[in-house]
């Protein structure tokens, strides 16, 4: 998959094929002698907490961002929760209430960021 030489064209070739493999997975092309290792620390399955199989290459985008277990953190009182209780969690955490200091009235603390128009 390289440009070559006309002139080193045979040679290139019959190196590739005894020395390069493309990879069943992924069509890379891996040397012959990798390719065992390849295999094993690219294509392998691991199993997440979520007990979702996916590839060893995948594993760390899908526990960052697509886990439903992965971490996130409440936006109203910081504590850290599984991402798939993290809605549940806001919606009540978000409804408790705080004093305003500028009128004194309850505010929702989801409505805290509003309230000063209103508060004046």
């Amino acid at each position: 998959k390289k440009d070559v030489p006309v002139a080193n064209f045979i040679m290139h070739e019959i190196h590739c094929s005894r020395n390069i493999e493309v990879c069943r997975y992924c069509s890379e092309l891996i040397p012959k002698s990798e390719m065992k290792s390849h295999v094993e620390t690219e294509h392998v399955q691991v199993t997440c907490k979520c007990r979702m199989k996916i590839e060893k290459r995948l594993f760390k985008d899908h526990e960052a961002s697509a886990c439903p277990l992965r971490p996130a953190v409440c936006r109203y009182c910081d504590i850290q929760l599984a991402f798939n209780n993290l809605q549940d969690h806001e919606i009540y955490c978000g409804a408790r209430t705080e004093r305003c200091g500028g009128c004194g009235r309850n505010v929702m603390l989801k409505d805290l960021k509003e309230h000063p128009r209103a508060c004046g």
